[in-house]
């Protein structure tokens, strides 16, 4: 059953036409994700299915009674509220039953207290409970730990929450509202990749409906089961996540491309026939034939498939660098007074792409500008190898002169004729008189693409890329991420695009307060590698417990129990198995993960990945064997 549906919808401003002839229906419980480039109308319609804005043609119907809670990409909050209080309003229902449980059992303590109050306390109980009262605390902690909030920032004015606290507290009170439909536009802008995996897992279990305007690849892996592209004022449907839309997407175009070209070819085929024939013996069936082709022509004319002009990108390195690119000794990373985190001596060769990864704030950038000579070392040194010729790509684009034209830069990067900076510039998409513009004038994605123009001009054998794909479009993404693979020198990524990440990295560099974990391997492999080691940690933990309960003696039996073989009290053998469970679920998982990723690099004919994936498949599948041992010897 549909919540909202929507039929031939069409928005114009003045006589500029954004799109028409949308139709689409929501059904309950529904996981879509808005897909198209920068200028298409993703929020515009977003805003017409919700309410906000009307159609310029077309009708939208929600349900009866639907729920409908709607993040911007850049909410106001004009509420004096703190952050706790805002938490709090998403339960003021269930808060007005705890103040009226409060009267009713003042009403029951006091002397004489009428049957009615019992009577009135045991119903409103039974609703309160039945409704979450006694959880609706547990799940604001959940959020706020989940979106990245500390206890302290509680207590917080919504007013003094930078932009993407702002952000996070209007997301956080959405999830904890549940509405029928969550209507959410660039919800990963602000979240950090911890942050944004614990979405991903609440929007599986959310109950309601979810649509989603998004860049972010892998979170749209992770959560859509539809793809909505609007694209070229019209919107196609793509049944799976977004791997599976890119791949129909490809396929759809080709067939697309096939037909039409198959048709132009029988059309110009029989318009010869006709031609050659309308005058002579055989005007009759010349005749037919154009009948029957102007038929076709008027009503199954195939047009050529729209293709959009992507941006073009070529990385060449114009020098090769030693087989060492980077080697670090004691490198402590910070500022004056303040250490960020220490790393592991790190060794980086050439091919390699590191990506670093970790929280907002933790010292991602500032290792990387330690890196390349921008801060000194707190301690440790930092080496650069023989003939390593660095580029910095900054996230803020600092590079780039606000008060330049993208001409300026251009040509201050590599010394040129106009036309061919003209040339240069037009394969990033800007063409005629936008290279005259201003760089203060630009838009985030702007920014980004004369930013990589002239990191392309660099010559560079080793790129370090603060978030570069930071507000490109899906289009930009994937071409920057099909170079990137090409590139013949080393890449130190900082960034929160998993998609890339895990299309590119070699290594992962997780960064956490204090410390810098360097693992050996692809973004998968780290995942899954995590997985285990949490897995163990709450096993052993478990195991502590119970030892701990137990005494350290064979058995405690009370009331006439049984001893089990293990020498473990009932209490304690049941704590052990769970903390086994989760442990053989985690390691399932990690199988899992690890056998589809021997799959890929067994196609790709990966002789080095399959034999470090094999290592570690082995290991696990040891683990597990063990775990599912101890398990089948408690249950017994």
């Amino acid at each position: 059953m549909s919540i909202l549906t929507a039929r031939d919808l069409a928005k114009e401003y003045g006589p500029d036409e954004i799109f028409s002839g949308v139709s689409v229906e929501v059904p309950h419980g529904a996981r879509i994700a808005l897909v198209g480039p920068n200028g298409a109308g993703k929020t515009t319609l977003l805003h017409i299915l919700i309410g906000q804005e009307l159609p310029s043609v077309g009708d939208v119907y929600r349900a009866r009674g639907i729920r409908v809670g709607f993040l911007p990409q850049r909410p106001e909050i004009l509420s004096e509220y703190t952050l706790r209080q805002e938490f709090y309003s998403a339960f003021s229902q269930l808060r007005h039953m705890e103040q009226e449980l409060a009267h009713l059992a003042e009403q029951m303590s006091a002397p004489g207290a009428s049957e009615a109050a019992t009577t009135a306390y045991g119903a409103l109980q039974e609703a309160f409970e039945a409704a979450g009262g006694y959880t609706y605390e547990q799940r604001i902690k959940t959020v706020m730990q989940g979106l990245g909030f500390k206890p302290e920032d509680l207590d917080r004015k919504l007013a003094h929450l930078s932009g993407g606290q702002k952000t996070r507290a209007v997301l956080g009170r959405l999830l904890l509202e549940a509405p029928d439909l969550l209507a959410l536009d660039e919800p990963t802008n602000h979240l950090d990749i911890e942050a944004i995996a614990w979405l991903e897992g609440y929007l599986k279990d959310f109950p309601g409906a979810v649509l989603v305007v998004s860049h972010d690849r892998y979170f749209m892996d992770a959560v859509a089961g539809v793809i909505w592209e609007l694209d070229f004022g019209a919107l196609e449907l793509y049944r799976g996540n977004y791997s599976h839309y890119a791949q129909q997407r490809e396929e759809r175009h080709l067939r697309r491309l096939k037909e039409f070209e198959a048709q132009q070819a029988f059309i110009a085929k029989e318009q010869e026939y006709i031609r050659r024939n309308l005058a002579g013996q055989n005007t009759r069936q010349a005749q037919g034939r154009r009948t029957r082709l102007e038929r076709l022509m008027r009503d199954d004319l195939r047009l050529k498939p729209h293709t959009r002009r992507d941006m073009h990108l070529n990385l060449g390195a114009t020098l090769r660098s030693g087989d060492l690119v980077l080697r670090t000794y004691g490198l402590e990373v910070g500022y004056p007074g303040k250490t960020l985190f220490r790393a592991p001596d790190i060794t980086l060769r050439r091919g390699e792409v590191a990506a670093l990864i970790g929280a907002n704030g933790v010292g991602k950038s500032t290792l990387v500008k330690t890196a390349v000579g921008e801060l000194p070392p707190l301690d440790g040194e930092v080496r650069i190898g023989a003939s390593v010729k660095i580029a910095y790509f900054a996230q803020a684009h600092e590079a780039l002169d606000p008060d330049s034209t993208l001409l300026d830069e251009i040509l201050n990067a590599k010394p040129m004729n106009i036309s061919e900076a003209r040339s240069y510039l037009a394969a990033f998409l800007f063409e005629g008189d936008d290279v005259f513009r201003p760089i203060r004038t630009l838009s985030g994605g702007e920014r980004g693409r004369v930013a990589l123009a002239k990191l392309a001009l660099s010559g560079a054998n080793f790129l370090l890329l603060d978030e570069p794909t930071n507000h490109l479009d899906i289009a930009s993404q994937e071409v920057l991420q099909n170079v990137l693979a090409d590139f013949p020198g080393t890449i130190l990524l900082v960034s929160h695009d998993r998609y890339l990440i895990n299309a590119l990295a070699t290594q992962i560099w997780a960064a956490e307060p204090g410390r810098l974990e360097v693992f050996e391997g692809s973004y998968q492999e780290y995942l899954t590698a995590k997985a285990a080691r949490a897995a163990a940690a709450a096993a052993a933990e478990a195991e502590a417990r119970a030892a701990a309960s137990n005494g350290g003696t064979a058995a405690v039996r009370r009331g006439g129990d049984r001893a089990h073989p293990s020498g473990l009290t009932p209490y304690a053998r049941r704590k052990r198995v769970e903390a086994l469970e989760a442990q053989i679920h985690a390691l399932e998982a990690a199988l899992a993960g690890l056998s589809r990723d021997l799959d890929a690099a067994g196609a790709a004919g990966d002789a080095d990945t399959v034999r470090r994936l094999g290592e570690s498949y082995l290991e696990a599948e040891t683990a597990l064997h063990d775990a599912m041992t101890e398990w089948e010897s408690l249950v017994d």
